[in-house]
């Protein structure tokens, strides 16, 4: 699942836990950013965000500095950050209704604060926003993949079902003039989104940039001969995306290009070949973790990798990369993965959302009113012998 139950302390403390970051020019309206992040994973149609928590969108120009193997972006100081907090809810007078109010602030420091559930966006100082239960847009034959791993063998199937079949999530969306954020709003930007405590000592609680990094490509432990004991996600969840501490890179470094060799010689070929170090070539690009969206270029609904993509291959892009809802990202990821650049498509078999993303701000469906179990599907999707984690 895209980041969804990514480690430990997320299971743990399931309010902090990313499920989804989105980043994409708006279809709507030209020259405006679209941020979004999902939290809360399989949650009820009534939940409310935590009050102790920060829900954090991260913004900084990046241009790319080689291309090939080495592919790489370079990361500008400039940063504009976007902070959502959220007071604790409060009983309307004489019912048992519960209201939460929660506030933006800007990075030049302006608040707007707005009403959650309320399905009329707050329009102000220049942002738009929405917070509240949405119906989870992500899709992804898990099965699929568990089975991949366990076998060694692709396990997709045409006939899939998608796990995250009608359940929910917090969403925060934010709609903002690109021009907030100077020079940076008509080149390459990168996005991260964050969970942080509030109050006191900021401490990174959770952080998402580009999907499935953590869940599909680091969380196999079998193949790391390295590292073969360590739940690794954790640690790179703690990590700042764009100023990774020298203490654990190995180890990352370690546990890609192991996971990395693996899903490349799923289909019994070699796409990317490691150097004398054992090095994979997408391991550095991987590592440093962020969504890459070109302000310059219209909205796509298919460019989730395919700025990296382009880099690797030495072309230019064509589209404004980042990612929007519809995407089908399993599908692109593990083709980029098992096949290379421009490999053979492969499929995962789910090829749509509970509900298709509109094209109108919020973009998101409403939640479901009555969300399946999230549980009980996985222990009836797992195969025979199989426990689904």
């Amino acid at each position: 699942m895209a980041d969804h139950f990514s480690g430990p302390r997320a299971i743990a403390d399931p309010a902090s836990d990313i499920c989804d970051v989105y980043a994409f020019p708006s279809p709507e309206r030209p020259g405006k950013l679209v941020l979004v992040l999902n939290v809360l994973p399989a949650s009820a149609p009534t939940a409310l965000f935590s009050d102790a928590i920060t829900h954090r969108f991260r913004v900084r120009p990046i241009t790319s500095v080689s291309e090939g193997a080495a592919a790489a972006f370079n990361v500008g100081a400039d940063e504009y950050v976007f902070d959502f907090t959220f007071d604790a809810p409060q009983k309307v007078d004489g019912t048992d209704t519960l209201v939460q109010v929660g506030t933006c602030q800007a990075p030049d420091g302006r608040k707007v604060a707005f009403q959650v559930g309320n399905e009329v966006p707050t329009e102000a100082e220049g942002l738009k926003i929405f917070a509240g239960s949405r119906l989870d847009p992500f899709f992804i034959d898990f099965v699929g993949v568990m089975v991949t791993e366990a076998t060694g063998k692709l396990g997709f199937r045409s006939d899939a079902s998608n796990v995250l079949e009608g359940l929910n999530v917090l969403s925060i969306v934010l709609e903002v003039d690109a021009a907030v954020l100077g020079p940076a709003a008509g080149s390459l930007v990168a996005v991260v989104g964050e969970t942080v405590t509030s109050g006191g000592r900021p401490y990174r609680l959770e952080r998402m940039g580009r999907p499935e990094i953590k869940n599909v490509v680091m969380s196999p432990k079998k193949f790391d001969t390295v590292n073969s004991d360590l739940e690794i996600r954790d640690l790179f969840n703690e990590e700042d995306a764009f100023s990774m501490r020298p203490d654990y890179a190995g180890t990352y470094r370690a546990r890609l290009n192991a996971n990395l060799a693996f899903y490349d010689g799923l289909d019994g070929k070699t796409a990317w070949p490691l150097d004398e170090q054992g090095a994979h070539p997408l391991t550095e690009l991987l590592m440093a973790d962020f969504l890459v969206v070109d302000l310059s270029k219209p909205y796509s609904e298919d460019g989730c990798f395919e700025i990296e993509t382009a880099l690797l291959a030495g072309r230019p892009h064509t589209t404004c990369g980042g990612r929007s809802f519809n995407d089908d990202i399993v599908d692109t990821l593990f083709t980029l993965l098992v096949g290379g650049i421009d490999g053979e498509r492969i499929r995962d078999g789910v090829d749509h959302p509970t509900q298709l993303a509109t094209r109108s701000f919020p973009y998101l469906n409403a939640p479901n009113p009555t969300p399946p179990d999230l549980g009980a599907r996985l222990a009836a999707l797992a195969p025979p012998g199989e426990a689904a984690a």
